[in-house]
């Protein structure tokens, strides 16, 4: 087996369809399908259900896939780990970002951790919810950053800080003549909200803001980046919920922010690891998450 054998299986296996896989990978597809034969005999199993109409994988197959995406992601780390040696750093950080958690504050951090600890180099990874926490159990990250606490047994959540959550809204809408807006008010509109897969703990943290009310929301569009949700909502498409550090950030001139009425709404940015004795660098970078120093942007939250 080689590794060429496991770029080749990964492909075939998120494609789920081998001319696409090939395309991918720039080869034809009769060495394709031929790796992908002598792989499984190879492994003596059986990675794919194939018909003249679908691929797909099958329970082997799919074990399969997470122990080789594990391998190539450790030889990635081993060629990362080489390359910051020779750079002069001492030890990394891996640090894995999913739900588009606030970068301002993040900015703030990793400036002081480059400043207090310049021997320990910081990797970072976007990745969606699901992946995080597979990864923080697999030891492909140390920490993570994400918008939802209930997480699974193993895993310690920690709040790392709060933003004040604004109503995104395009110019000369109605809803700008109020000074705040209500969600009841809100919810006579369209919204566009963020993705479920994509930002998971973003999503359920609206979704709890949004049960308060007793109708039901009509949603326009569900998109996985914060730039697509702005551009939308300048377009016209529907209203939105934003981070206040967020549209601070990445102003966008079609779009107008409002607060929402009564008591100030706040999303939680957790720091997420596993439950486990953190190593030296990796508790300093946690005391400067819960502590953060005067001026910095966490300081407020």
């Amino acid at each position: 087996m080689e590794l060429r054998h496991l770029r080749y299986f990964i492909a075939v296996a998120e494609e789920l369809h081998f001319a696409r896989a090939a395309k991918r990978l720039h080869i034809e597809q009769s060495p394709l399908s031929r790796a992908i034969k002598d792989l499984e005999y190879d492994l003596d199993v059986r990675l794919f259900e194939r018909t003249t109409r679908s691929t797909r994988l099958t329970w082997a197959g799919q074990v399969f896939l997470d122990e080789a995406q594990r391998v190539l992601f450790t030889l990635q780390q081993a060629k990362a780990n080489v390359k910051a040696a020779a750079a002069g750093f001492r030890g990394s950080l891996r640090i894995a970002l999913s739900d588009g958690v606030a970068l301002p504050k993040l900015a703030a951090l990793f400036a002081r951790c480059r400043e207090e600890d310049p021997e320990i180099e910081i990797r970072l990874f976007e990745v969606t919810l699901a992946q995080q926490l597979k990864g923080l159990r697999s030891d492909l990250y140390d920490v993570g950053f994400a918008h939802l606490a209930e997480v699974s047994e193993g895993i310690n959540a920690q709040p790392a800080w709060r933003d004040p959550l604004v109503i995104a809204v395009p110019p000369r809408h109605p809803l700008l003549a109020h000074p705040r807006i209500s969600i009841e008010e809100l919810l006579r509109y369209p919204l566009v909200l963020c993705h479920r897969e994509s930002c998971e703990g973003c999503h359920q943290q609206i979704k709890r803001i949004l049960r308060t009310a007793e109708v039901e929301p009509i949603v326009a569009e569900h998109v996985s980046t914060f730039d697509l949700m702005m551009t939308l909502v300048a377009a016209g498409f529907g209203l939105s919920f934003a981070n206040e550090s967020h549209v601070a950030t990445c102003r966008h001139p079609g779009v107008v922010t409002r607060p929402i009425e009564g008591n100030q709404v706040l999303v939680t940015t957790y720091l997420l690891r596993l439950a486990a004795d953190p190593s030296e660098p990796l508790q300093r970078f946690i005391d400067r998450v819960i502590t953060p120093k005067k001026g910095d942007p966490r300081e407020l939250a």
